[in-house]
């Protein structure tokens, strides 16, 4: 039987038994029955722990939008227009807004990438895009992380986050404070956070993540005084809108996110066909993580996830990239976290602990050196690493694979339930 799954601007097909396939995974079988601008726009009609956003507003007032960057599928061009609404509807002007793009750690966005984000409001905005002039600082969190805040960012009279949710592989889920943190933070706050990532808590699908409750601590030091959060569906189409407070709508859209991608599954698999859906996802092995560490959950030890990816910028992050080439094994890269916990390097670890329990077969665009160099076996096509795993899985097993097939690996998150 053929299936698809998606690798940057492409889709490939490839053939498996269809007897041997455990499922296809994918999002729940909800029904929605609006989608894009109309739900974002009846969520603002309705916030949650929050007066309206018109009502929060007042002509005069300074407000700073922060969205996300190219790497996340928040379709904000699509939830931008109606929070200007509201915006314009308290008597605001385009003029006063500032929208600020939550880079993170990532690099700034280009002219083409900004016009992407912004659709309508290209150009109309004032855009804070990794051009800060300083920064804020409000002290530590309970756990010692620096709070320090683009300086744009912490002088405007009100703070409103866009933002999607979506599993977080140890901040629980996506959205709510993590526009503040890491967004338009600094990458030493986001390290001190991040590091938190060793506790067992921190896991996909726990709203109450140790690195999470420690972000929303220093978003309530910052403040941020309304959210826009979304769900998407499988097409990158918005389906859900929770808007308000920054801790209370993250958690409504969180349940959303559960009944839509929380999938039971009553079997292990032999083999993981596992990708991030394509672009903008697969961007980088950095980003392309994400899928993987939803395969980690199903695979079982010694079997084959074969990830798929384009990768078209190479590994994405210089830490992430020295912490993989630099190591002789992935054994020495876990072994590097618990030496010195770095931020890029947190991400080099998660991908090696996969590594210790499964083998990896990469279909990317990376040249075939590096991918070898990252302890992955290089393929060009999802068909040749599909048979080459069939082929190691049956001798090995001395019997048919069971396969399971994740076309969009970094959105769904599989419940076992043996």
């Amino acid at each position: 039987m053929e299936y698809q799954v998606g690798i940057g601007t492409r889709v490939e097909s490839f053939e498996l038994p269809e007897q041997d396939v455990i499922e296809v995974m994918h999002a729940n079988d909800v029904e929605f029955e609006q989608t894009g601008q109309t739900v974002v726009a009846q969520s603002l009609r309705h916030p949650i722990g929050t007066p309206q956003l018109r009502e929060l507003v007042h002509p005069g007032q300074s407000v700073c939008i922060i969205t996300s960057d190219v790497t996340r599928p928040l379709p904000t061009a699509t939830v931008l227009p109606p929070v200007m609404d509201e915006l314009h509807a308290a008597g605001m002007r385009d003029e006063d807004v500032l929208l600020a793009i939550a880079l993170g750690s990532h690099r700034p966005q280009t002219q083409e990438e900004l016009r992407h984000i912004m659709g309508a409001y290209y150009g109309r905005l004032h855009v804070l895009n990794g051009d800060s002039k300083g920064l804020v600082h409000y002290g530590r969190t309970s756990h010692g992380t620096p709070v320090d805040i683009l300086e744009e960012v912490a002088h405007a009279d009100v703070r409103v986050a866009l933002g999607n949710v979506e599993y977080h592989y140890f901040a629980g889920y996506s959205g709510g404070a993590k526009a503040i943190m890491p967004g338009v933070s600094t990458f030493g706050a986001i390290q001190a956070n991040h590091s938190l990532m060793v506790d067992p808590a921190a896991h996909a699908g726990n709203s109450e993540s140790p690195v999470r409750l420690d972000l929303e601590e220093a978003c309530g030091m910052v403040g941020l005084d309304f959210i826009v959060n979304v769900v998407l569906d499988e097409q990158k189409r918005v389906v859900y809108s929770a808007c308000g407070d920054f801790v209370k709508a993250q958690r409504d859209a969180c349940v959303q996110l559960d009944r839509l991608y929380g999938c039971p599954l009553h079997e292990r698999a032999d083999i993981v066909v596992v990708s991030q859906g394509g672009a903008p996802k697969d961007l980088n092995l950095y980003q392309l993580q994400k899928a993987l560490d939803n395969a980690k959950h199903p695979i079982k030890d010694g079997g084959v996830i074969v990830l798929v990816g384009s990768c078209a910028e190479g590994l994405g992050q210089s830490t992430f990239e020295r912490w993989m080439l630099e190591a002789s094994s992935p054994d020495d890269v876990v072994e590097h976290l618990h030496r010195q916990f770095q931020l890029g390097g947190h991400k080099a670890a998660a991908v090696a602990q996969i590594l210790q329990r499964a083998d990896v077969y990469l279909v990317s665009d990376m040249p075939d050196d590096l991918v070898r160099n990252c302890f992955m076996t290089p393929f060009a096509h999802v068909q040749d690493a599909v048979d080459a795993a069939m082929a190691q899985q049956r001798q090995k097993l001395g019997h048919e694979p069971r396969v399971l097939i994740m076309p969009h690996g970094g959105s769904t998150l599989p419940l076992l339930q043996l």
